[in-house]
């Protein structure tokens, strides 16, 4: 099908600004929801254009969605078919290659990398994709082909399990798309060697947004006594043990992906540096706290507090706690890096909570850095709010 043949879905009058400036997403409140509009299926293309006329660009239109077209490209004839897709899949490639010497990244980062609603994780010949809009899923056939073109996969797992795809109208799933997969995958980052579960792990397995966040903390590790509070496969915990530090507890509540961070601290011959431990982050550091242990750096990185704007509160206290509970057993002079992966939580709001958290602790000390998601993860200039990733570094008195 060419865009001419994409229907035309119509802006109400005066809401056609934000999308003319730049902006990728046109909310439902902002179309003239006709009859016409309403009938389309989720997920297909359209031609957006203003009242007067004037076209927008080509979009996947969701009428049942907040969020109801998500712009594609602003060329209202542009056709989006395989060979766009694989193009714009090979431009966001050759970004990577320009970051990373080994082809373990985020290939495809939803918008900023201009194709929304899909995310794309490479683990060598294993690639991972997130279809997380009814746009991306109506054209999974062209995605996986084009995925096949641009990185010559074994396998194409999907990880189609995000709370996102609810809002879309969208089931759940998990299966593979192309090719086998016979248990975890390695990966290398930071030239230590790591295994993902792409299928029955977190998100796509791995996280690759903290790469750098990871190698700063253990540039700073050597000879450190480490407690890594949220370990999940070891990213923090075994980087921070192969930069020389001198011991390291890592705590997390999964048994699956305490066996892959035992697993990479063997690969590693780090195994003898590393303890591996089950246990819930809060309950653990209150009693190493009482118990009067310290360490040298203290990492807490846990899942998202605030899944919805309903829980910031809740979330907000989650974090001041946290900090609180981290700090406490941050040896003097040590440091504590805290993160926070909830979209919904700004930057000022988690540093207003970590502050917070650490005077709690009767802790006092300095920001030594501020930091976002790896440069693999990049933000759309129209969508400051999808930097989700954010962390602070201190150092504690």
């Amino acid at each position: 099908m060419s865009a001419a043949d994409y229907p035309v879905v119509t802006l109400l009058p005066g809401r056609h600004k934000r999308a003319e400036q730049g902006h990728p997403w046109v909310y439902s409140n902002e179309i003239q929801m006709d009859k016409a509009a309403k009938a389309l299926p989720p997920g297909s293309l359209v031609r957006l254009a203003a009242v007067s006329g004037k076209p927008l660009g080509v979009a996947t239109f969701n009428p049942h969605a907040l969020v109801a077209a998500r712009i594609v490209d602003r060329d209202p004839a542009r056709a989006i078919d395989r060979a766009f897709i694989t193009e714009r899949l090979e431009a966001a490639v050759a970004l990577r290659h320009r970051l990373y010497p080994e082809p373990f990244y985020r290939a495809v980062h939803a918008e900023a990398d201009g194709l929304p609603g899909l995310v794309v994780d490479r683990f060598g010949d294993v690639v991972v994709a997130q279809m997380n809009t009814a746009g991306m899923a109506r054209l999974e056939d062209e995605i996986v082909a084009a995925l096949a073109a641009a990185l010559a996969p074994k396998t194409v797992a999907l990880r189609n399990d995000g709370a996102g795809r609810k809002l879309e109208g969208l089931t759940e799933e998990v299966r593979l798309a192309m090719g086998a997969l016979d248990g975890p995958v390695a990966l290398v980052e930071n030239g230590a060697r790591f295994f993902a579960d792409p299928l029955g792990g977190q998100k796509t397995g791995w996280f690759f947004d903290q790469r750098e966040n990871r190698r700063t903390v253990a540039a700073l590790a050597k000879d450190c006594r480490v407690l890594d509070a949220y370990c999940f496969a070891g990213g923090f915990a075994v980087t921070a043990a192969h930069a020389g530090a001198r011991a390291v507890l890592a705590v997390d509540r999964s048994e699956a992906a305490l066996a892959l961070a035992a697993r990479a601290a063997a690969e590693n011959g780090v195994e003898a540096r590393c303890r591996f431990m089950r246990a819930e982050a809060f309950a653990e550091l209150e009693r190493l706290a009482v118990a009067g242990e310290r360490f040298d750096i203290v990492v807490a990185d846990p899942p998202a507090f605030v899944k919805s704007k309903k829980d910031i509160g809740p979330g907000l206290r989650g974090y001041r706690k946290l900090a609180r509970l981290a700090a406490s057993v941050v040896a003097p002079r040590g440091l504590l890096f805290i993160a926070s992966c909830s979209h919904n939580v700004g930057v000022p709001e988690f540093a207003d909570a970590v502050r917070r958290g650490v005077a709690d602790a009767r802790r006092s000390g300095r920001v030594l850095q501020s930091a976002g998601a790896a440069p693999d993860h990049p933000v759309h200039p129209f969508l400051p709010e999808s930097a989700y990733l954010k962390s602070e570094l201190l150092a504690l008195d």
